[in-house]
């Protein structure tokens, strides 16, 4: 550590936000300073939406969902993951 980082009081977001914009945390760390974390509880947020979809598919994905032992909606967000995040 190459000296202490004092932080001051913030009085708001913004205040605070400017304060790290500006600091440049190399003047107060060394890389061998660093330490690994884990944050095991914090989980993506999502967000709902609406589709419509034909009940024959509905029940399709219904139906393999239950073959592989997950919830329907669970292997729809993987299947799209699979596609859409993959590439």
């Amino acid at each position: 550590m190459k000296k202490p980082l004092k932080l001051p009081k913030f009085k708001n977001e913004d205040e605070e936000r400017d304060f790290w914009a500006k600091i440049n945390l190399a003047d107060y760390y060394e890389p061998s300073d660093a330490q690994p974390v884990s944050f095991p509880n914090l989980k993506p947020t999502s967000k709902p939406i609406s589709i419509r979809l034909p009940v024959y598919l509905i029940d399709r994905i219904k139906e393999s969902a239950n073959q592989i032992d997950v919830p329907y909606q669970t292997l729809i967000k993987q299947t799209l993951g699979d596609k859409f995040l993959t590439k």
